[in-house]
């Protein structure tokens, strides 16, 4: 096939075998590309599998391998896996490949990775004919995966593993079985039912990992349906009626949530960002600059008659449109009840942030020609902005966190070291406690604690309060929580045996400079763990008085 052999940047074109006009798919070419890319972003982006929201689903597949972990307080730890298949399906992947968990999980991301970018490759193949500006399209893509979705507390891809890494190709490749209905309809050729059915498919995939992200796909490929009429007015009629169907769902929702408490109230409140009103001025700009870009597609397209570009452009205006009036309408800080805002509605914006990246990728590529110095250049910016960007987000952790593969590598946070020494030399049933911030404290890069440690701690305010945010039953276990460890290193080792004992805690981690007579078993420098002096502890630590424990010598690692 002469267009196998071009050059990647060569504009030249062939046509699509299903649709005319449209270029030629070259699955061995993009499946070389998308490689390389994949690997490219891992270079580039980082890998950081315990950080975030990765430790929180980490800590899940954990639970789920072996359920002896995390007795106390396990509602953080598998509430939010509650409706998803995510935790026992990794835990089966681990069981039926044999390997260790981590390289489970790394194989697992690095495939979900070179997914969303072949998904990229699909849905640019069905909008621009020269394989450059394809090219274009998905290189971008790949240099801006992690890119923050403004508002709403999301990347585009996370540098380590979670649902949305599965959910996030799924819902794409949908767009792409979508989008060749949409294109067979227009063109009156015979309707391709198949493509339908596959899209129906991989939505009930994207739903048994993640039902709400699923939800927001179907309501992208819903919003791409609204451009299927030729007729102007019928489209709008069309855009209105999905329209109303959000918002009498929104209502149905808002009428039969449950009322919520006083005390839920102040957590809800936590998550500024489930709220417009909350955002800041460039956080609103990350909403309206996308739609902007697309509606100037949208425009350019309708001109040149170019059916796919106008109908993906135009799904993502009604899609990132619909979104933001249910938002405002209903995700209020004075809204009778949060149901809406706890569903996240923005979060759409997921998918309207890949097909405004695709859009752009492909005008750079018009703009930097067939010079290749012209692309090194320019992708190796916006790279190397990336990668400056991941740095500072995680300054005292390794750019590729691959020390989980080897219990003899240390890792590079002093953080991650003081949870490694707990999960080695600390029983399964340890009860921690750290200070309630200690996610957003100086180095510790949101490293997660349950997720490297294996031992149950008491709920920080952080991703634990995001999962007490969405579920009100953990409100008060939450707030329990929080009242426990506030400012714990700064307290007396009094003020922390009268709050910590009743939670059932046996040991806790403070800030190395911290103030304690308690005996630390472990020191770095940044932290020390150590073991709260109690009579008939559950831990198995039974001692007289805390002046004997403070004399008794213990392993100190600086």
């Amino acid at each position: 096939m002469a267009t196998s052999v071009v050059s990647p940047l060569s504009n030249s074109e062939a046509p699509y075998s299903e649709h005319s006009g449209h270029p030629q798919r070259d699955y061995a070419f993009a499946a070389c590309l998308v490689t390389g890319l994949t690997v490219c972003a891992l270079g580039v982006l980082g890998y950081h599998p315990f950080a975030e929201d990765g430790g929180l689903y980490l800590a899940g597949v954990k639970r789920s391998l072996n359920p002896a972990l995390y007795q106390h307080g396990s509602e953080f730890v598998m509430g939010h896996l509650r409706f998803s298949l995510f935790a026992p399906a990794m835990a089966a992947l681990v069981r039926w490949s044999g390997m260790q968990l981590e390289t489970v999980m790394l194989l697992v991301y690095l495939a979900s990775t070179w997914a969303t970018l072949m998904a990229g490759w699909m849905l640019a193949s069905r909008c621009f004919a020269k394989r450059s500006e394809r090219v274009g399209a998905v290189s971008l893509l790949a240099v801006w995966l992690t890119l923050p979705i403004a508002g709403t507390s999301l990347m585009l891809m996370d540098p380590y593993i979670t649902a949305r890494s599965i959910s996030t190709p799924c819902v794409l490749l949908a767009l792409v079985g979508g989008l060749d209905f949409l294109l067979a309809v227009r063109e009156g050729q015979r309707w391709q039912w198949g493509r339908l059915r596959a899209a129906s498919a991989l939505l009930v995939v994207a739903a048994a990992i993640h039902p709400l992200m699923a939800a927001y796909g179907l309501g992208c490929v819903l919003a791409l349906g609204t451009t299927i009429p030729e007729r102007r007015r019928t489209r709008w009629v069309a855009v209105a009626g999905l329209c109303i169907a959000a918002i009498s769902v929104a209502t149905v929702l808002q009428m039969i949530a449950q009322p919520e408490s006083a005390a839920y109230y102040r957590v809800a409140m936590s998550r500024s960002y489930w709220f417009l009103s909350q955002w800041k001025w460039y956080e609103v700009a990350g909403l309206a600059a996308p739609l902007a870009i697309l509606a100037t597609v949208a425009k350019r397209s309708r001109r040149d008659g170019d059916e796919a570009q106008l109908a993906l452009a135009q799904m993502g205006i009604v899609a990132g449109a619909i979104s933001m009036i249910v938002a405002t309408m209903f995700a209020r800080t004075g809204a009778a009840n949060h149901l809406v805002a706890r569903l996240q509605p923005l979060r759409i914006f997921q998918q309207v942030y890949i097909v405004m990246i695709l859009f752009v990728g492909a005008s750079l590529a018009r703009w930097l020609g067939g010079r290749i110095w012209r692309w090194v250049a320019v992708y190796s910016l916006l790279a190397g902005i990336m990668f400056v960007v991941d740095r500072r987000t995680f300054p005292a952790s390794g750019h590729l966190e691959f020390s989980a593969f080897s219990d003899e590598a240390e890792p590079v946070n002093a953080w991650e070291q003081a949870f490694r020494w707990i999960r080695t030399n600390t029983p399964v049933d340890a009860v921690f406690a750290l200070d309630a911030d200690y996610i957003t404290r100086p180095g510790e890069d949101a490293q997660g604690f349950r997720a490297i440690a294996e031992r149950s701690v008491l709920p920080d305010y952080s991703k634990d309060g995001g999962e007490a945010a969405i579920t009100p039953a953990l409100t008060a276990a939450w707030t329990s929580g929080q009242n426990a460890q506030s400012r714990l290193s700064e307290r007396s080792d009094a003020e922390r045996m009268a709050v910590l004992l009743p939670e059932g805690v046996g040991w806790v981690v403070l800030e190395k400079n911290a103030a304690t007579a308690f005996a630390c078993g472990y020191t770095n420098s940044a932290v020390k763990v150590c073991r709260l002096p109690r009579e008939n502890s559950a831990d198995g630590i039974s001692v007289s008085s805390r002046s004997s424990l403070a004399s008794t010598p213990q392993p100190v690692k600086q």
